[in-house]
């Protein structure tokens, strides 16, 4: 369990106090209060429909019983997306289940113009089902919908859409989608909100369906007949049962150690699952924007796009545990796009777009009264030499996993493996994507080496050896620059050329095999780390003060920055250290065993956009190292092997 959140008299919910769906297409984030107070679509990325966690009065839906707002207990059903909430109330209780319902892929021979991905035997029904059942004495049952469209800017307009009170459908402005909401409870609207009540006895049950199209222009009656909502209870109880089944059956596919953390494995691969957009197989960073960094600042991002160097840590999770499909899905993804431009970018958006214009939304308080909001990331347009080494280093992974290099990555490759040629010794943004200067960030270096040494192996077995050789040589000459330029007097690597800084992205150096784990510098830059970048034990970036990273403000210690500091103490031969840091950060997992950005190490509380993927792939990796170091095995899937090149 995470620690209690001292701060008791906000109207947000704590960040790690929401529970997340998603049916691999549009995702939602729901609080204890059974609100559902994120949700964007028809995709993950478009404005938002409910936005309450951001204003509290930007959208919510509730189905919960009345005038109780704190759940007796809540739960994933295990090995699944589908959300448990029990209510205890006066009367009796209640249990209410939650999921963003999967079925049978519904288009038969028909080919879908939102899927360029190779289609599978399940595809998301676009339906948000609610279900209810009184389990003890009786429980008076509230449906509470208010969708404000497009980030709160749009009311809703309500109408009947049948003879009965049970089918109502919300429409906003021009571009926004319509919402269809199905239930076997008497809707009727007070101005932009839909509401119902009524009494369940023991063993009684109920539901809501929330149903959306593709885009504005599928709404019609051939489409609503096609993807029909339940058209009762019991019909939607076995809807549940069938998503349950879908996500058992797909978890089931994978390789878990048998191992008291397999827990948080499970759950870490499910959210990332839950995070990738299926039609185009991009991997979304987190499925919110602009949850702060720190409370009342103004580091707040659009996590909603896809970034390149996400896939290196991407595969190294998904092929570690057997789910291979999602990992190739990915990097034909980020193939795609790098193939429909010349410079590669940092960062897309989840169906390929290029331009993530940023702009604030001044109309909204903020979570918890931070400011701005933002939706787009300027991010896209910087100069970050990390993006190459990312993509050569998946590549490879993919290669090494099938003893094969398809054709259509090689003309691509080339061409990354040239720009970091070109451009390793120009300074950029970084791994942090500081708005400050461009420095000469020790981490680009030697991302630039991953591109070059790996395209050097690539070129080997695409039958280049003359290209094989020059790259190497490339790699061994940035290898001897970073050795001499990013290691300060005593020995330990820093942040960039000419500084001290100490930088939590230098502990990539023994997990890309950079230099083998008992080289002195290494050890030492692993250790200087552990004591001087940290709070509490748990790990900082860096410290911005030393960084000029363009915003002001303070920040938490980085979820990822310190499972990489577990994997880091493992490789160096720091298992015990290593083991008590794991434990130490696996009972920060919010009640879900979810995780942000973030986490204050002296209250616990997480930080930032969430869930995070980030964190969840570090975590992967980082239990992974324990259990591997604790049993001698080897982690096959992490950087390339033990030696340096």
């Amino acid at each position: 369990m995470a620690p209690l959140d001292s701060s008791t008299a906000s109207a947000f919910p704590p960040v790690a106090d929401y529970a997340f769906l998603s049916d691999c297409e549009v995702n939602a984030l729901i609080a204890p209060s059974g609100r559902v107070e994120w949700m964007c679509l028809p995709r993950p990325d478009s404005p938002s429909v409910f936005a309450a966690i951001l204003d509290r009065g930007a959208g919510g839906f509730r189905f919960g019983p009345s005038g109780v707002a704190v759940p007796a207990g809540r739960r994933y059903l295990p090995g699944t997306m589908v959300l448990e909430t029990t209510w205890r109330t006066r009367t009796g209780w209640l249990i209410v289940r939650d999921a963003l319902c999967v079925g049978p892929w519904s288009q038969g021979r028909r080919r879908s113009g939102t899927h360029p991905r190779p289609a599978t035997d399940h595809e998301a029904e676009h339906i948000l089902l609610r279900t209810a059942k009184c389990v003890e004495g009786s429980v008076e049952l509230s449906l509470d919908c208010s969708p404000v469209f497009d980030y709160g800017r749009t009311a809703a307009h309500w109408d009947h859409s049948g003879p009965e009170y049970g089918e109502a459908i919300a429409t906003g402005g021009e571009g926004d989608v319509p919402l269809r909401l199905v239930t076997d409870l008497r809707v009727g609207f007070e101005g932009p909100s839909a509401h119902a009540t009524r009494t369940l006895r023991q063993d009684e049950s109920a539901f809501v369906a929330m149903c959306w199209p593709r885009s504005q222009d599928s709404g019609s009656k051939e489409y609503w007949a096609e993807h029909p909502p339940p058209a009762s209870a019991e019909e939607a109880f076995q809807r549940i049962e069938r998503t349950a089944d879908f996500w058992r059956e797909w978890i089931n596919g994978g390789e878990f150690p048998e191992h008291p953390w397999q827990s948080y494995l499970l759950r870490s691969v499910l959210t990332l699952k839950g995070l990738t957009h299926s039609p185009t197989g991009a991997l979304l960073a987190a499925a919110t924007t602009s949850l702060p960094e720190t409370i009342g600042g103004e580091r707040n991002w659009d996590y909603r796009y896809t970034w390149v160097r996400d896939g290196t840590f991407m595969l190294w999770s998904l092929y570690t545990l057997g789910f291979a499909r999602e990992a190739d899905d990915f990097l034909y993804f980020i193939t795609d796009v790098a193939t429909a431009k010349k410079d590669l970018q940092v960062m897309y958006g989840i169906g390929g777009e290029h331009d993530l214009a940023e702009k604030t939304l001044d109309h909204l308080s903020g979570y918890d009264g931070s400011r701005p909001v933002r939706i787009g990331n300027a991010a896209y347009q910087q100069q970050q030499h990390d993006v190459w080494g990312a993509l050569l280093d998946s590549v490879y992974l993919h290669t090494k996993s099938r003893a094969h290099l398809p054709e259509v990555f090689w003309p691509i490759l080339r061409r990354a493996v040239e720009c970091a040629i070109d451009n390793w010794k120009q300074p950029d943004r970084g791994i942090w994507e500081v708005r400050g200067e461009p420095q000469h960030f020790t981490s680009s270096k030697l991302m630039c080496w991953v591109a070059t040494n790996r395209g050097a192996r690539l070129a080997e077995v695409h039958g280049d050896h003359e290209l094989a050789v020059l790259w190497q040589q490339v790699a061994d000459e940035i290898k001897s620059d970073i050795c001499l330029n990013g290691v300060d007097s005593r020995g330990v690597f820093v942040q960039h050329y000419g500084s001290t800084a100490l930088d939590a992205s230098v502990l990539l150096i023994p997990l890309v095999r950079f230099l083998p784990p008992d080289d002195p510098r290494v050890r030492a830059t692993v250790l200087a780390i552990e004591k001087e970048l940290t709070v509490e034990g748990m790990v900082m970036r860096h410290r911005t003060q030393a960084t000029g990273d363009g915003t002001s403000g303070k920040e938490g210690t980085f979820t990822i920055c310190s499972f990489w500091l577990v994997s880091a103490l493992c490789e160096i031969g720091e298992v015990a250290r290593a083991r008590q840091l794991c434990e130490k950060l696996l009972s920060y997992a919010s009640p879900l065993q979810l995780y942000a950005e973030e986490i204050d190490p002296r209250s616990g509380r997480h930080l930032g956009n969430f869930p995070q993927a980030f964190s969840h792939l570090a975590l992967i990796n980082a239990v992974m190292h324990v259990i591997n170091a604790e049993s001698g095995a080897t982690n096959e899937f992490v950087g390339t092997d033990r030696t340096s090149s």
